[in-house]
């Protein structure tokens, strides 16, 4: 009689596809409470948070603003109120902002819990070794996610805000900017800076794996320049001052990268020295 060799441990496609499921589905459930609660307090969520950059009030246009002063210079970051209204064109389009604006605050505040269920279903495949040296990443990416966002609120979006508020060809035309037009602004900003402060991480994991190195990443850091400078242009506005405010930490982090991909190199040629003398003790002389 033939006997069954299958680890009962191991799971098949199906079962992993059915254990993503559930990852997912708790994913989505964070973020629909969270979401939830940020739906119910809709003033501060838009009159504080989103509108925040509009006023001349904002934290970033009076430190502009005194920065300037202190050096004798006028500033438009010094203006009474920014030359623009948002107006809704329509039907459906305040309540729809009001429903996606809460969806993405409940998947910005519920960040570090949606990656520990992709944590939860990525460990069980890594050795012990590995889920040991990979202690922190949560708290870590979650760490520099939040610092991203707080850069993309208090420095992108205010910029780019600033810069297009106030842009003119003539004095004919005045802006009036669509709700969903302002929304996606401050989001594109906030999002897509929270995921380009997970530089460190990724190229981190990527040097676990062997896909990076030092070497490449100097090798090609005129082609990230460039790259950087495109990817700067895709997430602000098109105004040269917001993709240089973007591009300076992205190449900071790029720079971070590069040390981080080297110490992980080094501390893996240190455990593979010790692992080798290691073994060379246990070898008994005949």
């Amino acid at each position: 009689m033939a006997t069954n060799t299958t680890n009962p441990n191991e799971m098949s496609f199906l079962d992993h596809l059915e254990e993503l499921r559930w990852h997912l589905i708790r994913c989505v459930s964070a973020v629909v409470i969270v979401g939830s609660v940020a739906f119910l307090m809709r003033e501060f969520i838009f009159d504080t948070v989103l509108f925040g950059p509009k006023k001349m009030d904002f934290p970033t246009y009076r430190l502009f603003c005194n920065i300037a002063t202190y050096f004798g210079f006028e500033s438009d970051f010094c203006a009474d109120e920014l030359p623009f209204t948002i107006q809704s064109r329509l039907m459906s389009g305040q309540f729809s902002a009001h429903i996606w604006t809460s969806i993405w605050a409940g998947f910005i505040v519920g960040f570090p819990y949606v990656l520990y269920e992709l944590w939860k279903f990525i460990s069980p495949g890594l050795y012990e070794k590995e889920r040991k040296n990979s202690r922190g990443f949560i708290v870590i990416a979650s760490l520099l996610f939040f610092l991203g966002a707080l850069f993309g609120y208090y420095v992108v979006a205010p910029l780019s805000i600033n810069f297009l508020g106030t842009y003119q060809v003539s004095s004919e035309v005045t802006n009036e900017f669509d709700l969903a037009s302002y929304v996606a602004t401050v989001r594109a900003s906030v999002i897509a800076c929270g995921f380009i402060f997970e530089l460190p991480i990724i190229v981190y994991f990527l040097t676990k794996v062997g896909l990076v190195t030092p070497e490449i990443l100097k090798k090609y850091r005129k082609i990230s320049l460039v790259v950087v400078l495109i990817l700067a242009a895709v997430i602000t506005p098109p105004d040269v001052a917001s993709q240089v405010v973007v591009a300076v930490p992205i190449l900071i982090l790029y720079q971070v990268s590069i040390h981080i991909s080297r110490r992980v190199l080094k501390n893996q040629a240190k455990k593979e020295a010790k692992k080798a003398r290691k073994q060379g003790n246990d070898v008994k002389p005949r």
